[in-house]
């Protein structure tokens, strides 16, 4: 949610080589649909409709908001990925709110934005700033932001255990967006992230984490315009690095063509990234299959932090993704957008954790969106 919060959609819009001033008004909807599996087992789908509001006001000026509601159903493994120890079937709501307010000044712009989301069991509030500032001949745009976030976990009405759990977190970004050429654009972005409060997972077995995380990410994107296509590469490197030990690098390429009133948009992502320093391996049978049990009877062995959550655990993944849009003639345009997850240790160079079942998942999303 703070994350989100801090990567505000003007930021998206640095690119543009130009003095600072409203950008057009956009109402959009979309729906999402996501589902996740394991060999034999469907386990998580959710639906996910949002509506997002871009409205320039008073010539320097601009607000812009979204509201989503996410219908959630399924269960999660209590275990590393084991389903005999997964969860009873749930089902879950969260609402998702967030504002942010522009104000516009020659070569700059500052902006104010809150957030807020809560489900059953979890409410969070955030705030951010944000200021942008450009150089007199527009090629440099310098980026500095700061988000505050407030959790609050209880899941006491879900038959859990916790009650009146709280987390807090601070997190400062700065950055930098230089137009090479004509045709290239290069971004540099550091994120610190600062967190205290609860962290361990409520739902999972055998789940004790730090009562804080200290987070690092680092991100560069090149941006290339292939003018006799016209089409555009989009390419992106992320590192991460937390206080839990897990270190992460993703990788992304997009490739967005132009056919008239069409865009075409293919990409690849690639993920990977080391296990938390108190993440357990499950304990395998004379088969080579976890055993629950002498799993069970490892843990009362470990004494300190400690968590079975796979999430936490060393692995690769890739995404795959194609965006299809149309762009009519009054400024509407309708898309859709589908994507394909994979996750195993085995795509990790060198193996990632043991033991662990492949995680798949599926996203579609479909879109129209107006320009006015």
């Amino acid at each position: 949610m703070l994350a989100a919060t801090l990567l505000l959609p003007g930021l998206a819009a640095v690119t543009a080589v130009r003095a600072e001033e409203p950008p057009e008004g956009v109402i959009a909807f979309k729906y999402g649909d996501y589902r996740d599996s394991q060999p034999g087992w469907d386990r998580i789908r959710v639906h996910s409709p949002q509506l997002y509001v871009l409205a320039p006001f008073a010539d320097t000026w601009s607000i812009e908001g979204s509201v989503v509601s996410d219908s959630v159903s399924g269960a999660t493994p209590r275990m590393h990925t084991s389903r005999t120890g997964a969860t009873p079937a749930m089902s879950d709501h969260r609402s998702a709110e967030d504002v942010k307010i522009t104000r516009y000044f020659h070569r700059a712009a500052i902006s104010l934005g809150g957030a807020y989301s809560g489900e059953n069991d979890y409410v969070s509030h955030a705030q951010s700033v944000e200021a942008r500032w450009s150089t007199e001949d527009n090629n440099r745009t310098f980026l500095f932001g700061f988000g505050h976030s407030g959790d609050r976990i209880d899941n006491t009405n879900s038959g859990g255990s916790v009650e009146d759990q709280h987390r807090q977190t601070r997190e400062w970004m700065a950055g930098v967006t230089q137009v090479l050429t004509p045709n290239d654009l290069v971004q540099v972005q550091l994120t610190r992230s600062l967190g205290r409060g609860f962290y361990s997972d409520p739902y999972k077995d055998f789940d004790e984490r730090p009562d804080s995380r200290r987070s690092t990410t680092t991100l560069l994107r090149w941006n290339h315009h292939v003018e006799p296509r016209d089409a555009t590469l989009r390419t992106s490197w992320r590192y991460y690095s937390d206080s839990f030990g897990i270190r992460a690098h993703t990788l992304s390429a997009e490739w967005m063509q132009r056919y008239g009133a069409w865009t075409v948009t293919p990409g690849a992502r690639y993920h990977v990234q080391s296990a938390a320093w108190f993440y357990f391996d499950p304990v395998a049978d004379a088969h080579g299959v976890p055993d629950q049990l002498a799993t069970q009877l490892r843990f009362g062995s470990i004494s300190g932090y400690h968590s079975a959550d796979q999430r936490l655990a060393a692995f690769g993944a890739v995404t795959l993704s194609l965006k299809v849009a149309y762009e009519f003639a009054n400024g509407t345009t309708a898309d859709v957008k589908l994507e394909t997850y994979r996750q195993s240790s085995h795509l990790k160079p060198g193996g990632g954790s043991p033991l662990l079942d492949p995680f798949r998942a599926s996203f579609v999303q479909l879109g129209v969106s107006h320009k006015f």
